[in-house]
């Protein structure tokens, strides 16, 4: 790629929105410089008018498949079960695609991550097996299809590849969860044999480990697991305290809960994610803190699911980091979140800007942080930044949106954070290369047509 001078009237840099600057992507993909307008005169120059560039962002959790289910399971069904309804749902999607609709279903959700301005996407990936439970011949097929998926659109991606060992303690493997299972050392051969693949994606796509929980792994694969991690340095992504019913089992066959048992056996570290997390003590928070581990929280799913409510701004003053996820994809869109971790618990406890002020951090800088550099990290990437050296991973605003109206440089940020329409968002670049132009993606009639004929087959056949 040749360089490029990118011109939007407005750019975000940690000096906050800016006129008048310029950014000099080079041709590997990175930032070189922030530079006047006009400034630079041997590189192709993109003129972005009444736009503003900010940094991508990063969704540090997704399940692809589950956007077929979005809609399917908003009724207690039969049973009077409200969570059952939603994990057959789950199942029937996960047994009922092959190998190709994974890749169209991971295309369209990817796509619709795009359109959200997102530009780098962490796969926790657990679909691993044939419906009938038996093994592929390549055991890395179904997650090589999201990986090509996701190149297809353009993104970047984290290969976040489950460890699923059972359905629980003392509990008879579910038939729901067939394509699931791994043995233990079956788990750590197809997932070196994924990083081995892999080392030749640079910065495109890269591999992390993801024991699913303490529910489908116990806690001697767990170690293992982690200890190969540390000695290949990959970030590790765990489900953690998402719902009380978890704890309880936690505690009947541990006597304790699942963070405080990662936290006494040593498992907690700066590389370390934990999903939800959302039922915690402080002395959890304490211990996830010291560790400088993440939460990756997920507003969108976990209201929908009747989770619970993390209290961000106990964790925010221990200094924890957190990150983003769209989940099970009940809807695409970072700012969301983002939004809703502060919204969730005004409702909560009846106050206002609950995180605002927090170590001197302003609300909407701190949640857009979460959103871009947190979801970054926790992915072990460094975008989510607009400056020299980091990734040329960008979008763009219209800054004429009525969402955005009356906007001045000082004001966008939280304008943006709070009121955004997703269809303001315009461009998108990833390594300086145009994904989006103008809300429109080169294959979006293809890729919808495709995703159609999959959901078709799924739920009408």
């Amino acid at each position: 790629m040749a360089k490029k001078v990118y011109q939007p009237d407005l750019v975000l840099t940690e000096k906050g929105f800016e006129s008048g600057r310029a950014i000099l992507a080079g041709e590997n993909g990175r930032i070189e410089a922030i530079v006047t307008n006009g400034a630079i005169r041997d590189a192709e120059v993109v003129p972005l008018p009444h736009k503003a560039l900010l940094p991508g962002f990063a969704n540090a959790h997704s399940h692809t498949f589950q956007r077929l289910i979005r809609g399917r399971a908003e009724t207690r069904g039969s049973s009077g079960d409200d969570f059952w309804t939603w994990r057959e749902a789950m199942y029937r999607a996960a047994n009922s695609v092959g190998d190709e609709d994974v890749y169209h279903i991971a295309r369209m959700t990817f796509l619709e991550m795009v359109m959200a301005g997102t530009t780098t996407v962490g796969e926790f990936h657990y679909l691993h097996r044939m419906p009938d439970g038996r093994a592929y011949p390549d055991p890395n097929l179904l997650g090589n299809q999201i990986i090509a998926a996701a190149e297809s659109v353009g993104l970047r991606i984290a290969m976040l590849r489950v460890a699923y060992a059972r359905a629980g303690f003392e509990l008879p493997p579910h038939p729901g969860q067939a394509r699931f299972y791994e043995a233990p050392e079956e788990y750590l051969e197809n997932t070196a044999a994924l990083a081995a693949a892999l080392e030749g994606k640079g910065e495109a796509a890269w591999l992390g480990v993801a024991p699913h929980s303490i529910r489908a792994v116990p806690v001697d694969q767990l170690e293992g697991i982690v200890a190969w991690a540390r000695e290949r340095g990959v970030v590790v992504h765990m489900h953690a305290a998402e719902q009380v019913a978890e704890l309880t089992a936690c505690r009947r066959e541990y006597g304790t809960t699942p963070i405080d048992l990662l936290a006494r056996r040593g498992l907690l570290s700066d590389t370390t994610t934990l999903v939800h997390a959302i039922h915690v003590t402080g002395g959890e928070m304490d211990a996830l803190a010291a560790a400088n581990a993440v939460i990756c929280s997920c507003p969108t799913t976990e209201r929908n699911l009747g989770d619970g409510i993390i209290d961000a701004a106990d964790a925010a003053r221990r200094g924890i980091r957190f990150a983003f996820g769209s989940d099970s994809q009940t809807f695409i869109d970072p700012l969301e979140d983002a939004r809703e971790l502060e919204y969730h618990r005004r409702l909560q406890i009846q106050k206002r800007v609950v995180l605002d002020g927090v170590d001197g951090v302003n609300l909407a800088t701190r949640l857009f942080g979460y959103a871009t550099a947190g979801g970054a990290q926790a992915l072990g990437f460094d975008s989510g930044v607009i400056a020299a050296g980091r990734p040329a991973d960008f979008f763009t605003v219209d800054l004429n949106d009525p969402s955005i109206a009356g906007n001045s440089p000082e004001d966008l940020l939280p304008q943006i954070v709070f009121g955004l329409s997703r269809t303001a968002i315009k461009d998108v670049f990833v390594g300086g290369r145009s994904i989006l132009i103008n809300g429109r993606h080169k294959l979006q009639d293809e890729i919808l047509h495709l995703y159609q004929s999959v959901y078709q087959k799924v739920w009408r056949s």
